[in-house]
């Protein structure tokens, strides 16, 4: 009997599965790759297209194309619910799929609960594809009148989405919004403070203000309103209020994490469902709790990769190592960076050159997939 091998997303952490399906398709195995888009988006440079910088196609992968090149099947669908037991996903759109072995790469969500009423205007930072509406409607806004712009949210997403979003307006060159950031009691809290005062001191130059006067209490298209009782006049808002993971685990009564999660042990495999496994920000790693960035999606992939095809051939697992402390560089906008690897901490155009240099290895070492089949 064929075995069926699903994939759930295309992330970062399936890059190196969807590079090698071929080898999955010769071996006999089915292929199923379940996303929401034809397209992945690397959400590094999410940010980055918003200001300009990029266009849409720099920042994408071809899921589908991959997929179908190699013999496999994508379906363009939101996988919802699993049952573990029947070895079943089931879709958006009443789709059931049987797996012997399947992975999760489902990503996470921004959280919109505190929105109230029409939500025109307003936009969460992840998916990207929400990022391009937003890019697209704000260009023709500054080229016809000032607005205030408030991203409510106190971590790195609201440096990066508050600093290109002045870039923007900045290539259009008519109207200079006000940019307001909500960022609870602390703005970028859980950072040093020598990066602290580095992304404030550059988004200050800008003219960007930072309200850390509270955490925000309900959100309408044209007000925000803090806990304190303060009310705030807005135009346009972005949500940034940090990262989820998909709710596919819990409403379908697998093990989960703290932070609802799917819980993987070091083989990034469920504990209790062995042939289930996941990687990225939907999962959470239960021998040391991992921070929701890129780069420890990039590390699951070889792991990954070896995993689903040594599951499907009864063979051995091999363990995920997080790895040592990671660069992290911002995109403030700008052409502005703040570069941070272990003490080094800096900021300026050399930091955000780095990252710019760093993230288009990336893509093109994806994107040549693309070509090469």
């Amino acid at each position: 009997m064929r075995k069926n091998l699903v994939l759930v997303g295309g992330g970062h952490a399936h890059m190196m599965t969807l590079e090698n399906i071929g080898r999955f398709v010769e071996k006999g195995f089915k292929v199923i790759v379940i996303g929401p888009s034809f397209y992945h988006y690397y959400s590094g440079m999410g940010p980055g297209m918003l200001g300009g910088t990029y266009r849409s196609e720099d920042i994408r992968f071809a899921t589908q194309d991959v997929v179908q090149k190699q013999g496999g099947i994508f379906v363009k669908d939101k996988v919802v619910r699993i049952d573990p037991d029947k070895k079943e996903v089931y879709t958006k759109t009443d789709h059931t799929f049987s797996y012997d072995v399947v992975s999760f790469n489902a990503g996470s969500y921004v959280p919109m609960q505190q929105v109230l009423g029409d939500q025109d205007n307003i936009y969460s930072v992840k998916p990207i594809e929400k990022l391009m509406e937003a890019g697209v409607k704000l260009k023709k806004i500054f080229a016809q009148k000032k607005i205030i712009v408030s991203i409510v949210g106190g971590g790195p997403s609201s440096a990066e989405i508050a600093g290109n979003v002045w870039q923007l307006a900045k290539k259009v060159n008519q109207h200079m919004p006000e940019i307001h950031i909500f960022a609870g009691k602390k703005f970028m809290a859980r950072f040093s403070e020598s990066i602290r005062s580095r992304i404030i001191a550059s988004l200050g130059k800008r003219g960007i203000q930072i309200f850390e006067t509270g955490y925000v209490k309900s959100i309408k298209k044209d007000e925000i309103c803090l806990e304190t009782g303060e009310t705030f006049p807005t135009d346009f808002i972005f949500m940034a209020l940090g990262v989820k993971p998909s709710t596919i685990f819990e409403e379908s009564g697998l093990p989960v994490g703290p932070d609802k999660g799917l819980l993987v042990n070091k083989y990034l495999q469920s504990e209790k469902y062995p042939e289930i496994f996941g990687g990225g920000d939907c999962i959470y790693f239960k021998d040391q709790p991992l921070d929701k960035v890129g780069v420890y999606a990039v590390r699951q992939n070889p792991v990954l990769l070896n995993n689903l095809m040594a599951k499907l051939e009864g063979e051995n697992l091999e363990a995920f190592d997080p790895g040592p402390d990671y660069l992290l560089i911002f995109n403030v906008g700008g052409g502005l960076g703040v570069f941070k690897k272990r003490w080094l901490v800096f900021g300026g155009k050399i930091a955000f050159m780095i990252k710019d240099f760093i993230d288009r290895k990336f893509m093109k070492k994806f994107q040549a997939i693309e070509k090469l089949l």
